[in-house]
């Protein structure tokens, strides 16, 4: 639990440091990037995987390129939830889901 915590606030705080990186990323304060983390994991673990499975004919035809829509879909789905953040463009959320991949990766692999 304690390890959850820990990356949330890491994530958080990436996410409070992205607008700085991107002008169509708006995030209000620290504790909405915190908020933000939060809502990413909860749609991440129970949102993402029904998308997946409704959308999987459509992906395996594509050869899993919808795959970056889903996730472009649940970065909006987040702006839409959470108050102070927004995200503008389908590529800028695409980049923000990109790299908010990367770190959680590289915050995890610090874990055990």
């Amino acid at each position: 639990m304690i390890n959850y915590a820990i990356r949330l606030v890491l994530t958080g705080a990436l996410v409070y440091l992205m607008p700085k990186l991107f002008s169509g990323i708006t995030v209000d304060t620290l504790t909405t990037g915190v908020i933000v983390a939060f809502v990413m994991s909860i749609l991440n673990t129970f949102v993402r995987p029904l998308l997946d499975l409704i959308s999987f004919p459509i992906t395996f035809l594509t050869l899993g390129l919808f795959s970056l829509v889903i996730s472009v879909a649940v970065v909006y789905l987040c702006t839409y939830l959470v108050d102070g953040f927004q995200v503008s463009g389908f590529f800028t959320a695409l980049i923000f889901s990109f790299l908010l991949s990367i770190a959680n990766s590289i915050v995890g692999s610090f874990q055990d």
